[in-house]
């Protein structure tokens, strides 16, 4: 069952076992495929006009290929593994701190906020015209998120969406202001005992400038593919 304490949450989880490789290889083979499926009939289509279905197609692909992997596997994929109560403590499944809850609860709706107001902001750049239009042509509304809007908006969207992206990155150091052993927690305790400040203060900030830089690059790079081709 689920656990609830002063000390967190404490709730099953599936553990890897011996069938985990075999039916790990299906379900990767049948993202391939379900891929490459979604590709072909959205081409179609696009082309022809007809209902393909992409979405249900590679759906049913991905679970074919997790299904066969369970079927093939010489012994079951994974084991859930239950808390217990052992002691003062329990042991067994996953648990989620209170410090880290309050971190993730904090971050989310914070930066959740700003970003839900990015995407409106994206979407309703979008002159109405397009919806209109694409409404006078027959497109479901669905489509019409999905294949005018969408691909318009993310050009306005990405941008100031790495910048939150970014945001969260520098704000989880906060995450000392609840206890939460992050990397600052953990330099000055490095600090402490060590008295190594120059060093420690340079590990932390190449980290936070490594997964910045990270960020930056994947967002910019996601940027460009959606940016508008000018001939």
């Amino acid at each position: 069952g689920i656990y609830f304490s002063n000390r967190g949450v404490f709730l099953p989880w599936p553990a890897p076992a011996a069938g985990f490789a075999v039916w790990a290889a299906g379900g990767l083979a049948g993202l391939a495929g379900a891929v490459i499926a979604y590709r072909l009939l959205l081409r179609v289509r696009l082309e022809t006009g007809r209902r393909t279905y992409p979405g249900l197609a590679a759906a049913a692909v991905l679970a074919a290929g997790l299904a066969a992997g369970w079927t093939l596997a010489p012994a079951p994929p994974f084991t859930v593994s239950v808390p217990t109560l052992a002691g003062f403590n329990f042991r067994g499944g996953a648990s989620l701190t209170v410090q880290f809850s309050a971190l993730t609860a904090g971050l989310a709706f914070y930066t959740g906020a700003f970003i839900a107001e990015v995407v409106r902001g994206g979407i309703q750049s979008v002159p109405r015209g397009q919806t209109e239009a694409a409404a006078a042509l027959g497109l479901r509304p669905s489509l019409i998120m999905r294949l005018v809007i969408l691909p318009q908006a993310l050009r306005v969207i990405v941008p100031p969406l790495t910048n939150q992206y970014l945001n969260v990155i520098k704000n989880s150091s906060l995450a000392v202001a609840v206890g939460f052993e992050d990397a600052f927690f953990v330099a000055r305790t490095v600090f402490n005992q060590t008295g190594r400040t120059f060093e420690t203060v340079a590990i932390v900030m190449a980290t936070y400038l490594a997964f910045s830089l990270l960020t930056s690059l994947l967002m910019n790079l996601y940027n460009r593919s959606v940016q508008l081709v000018e001939r």
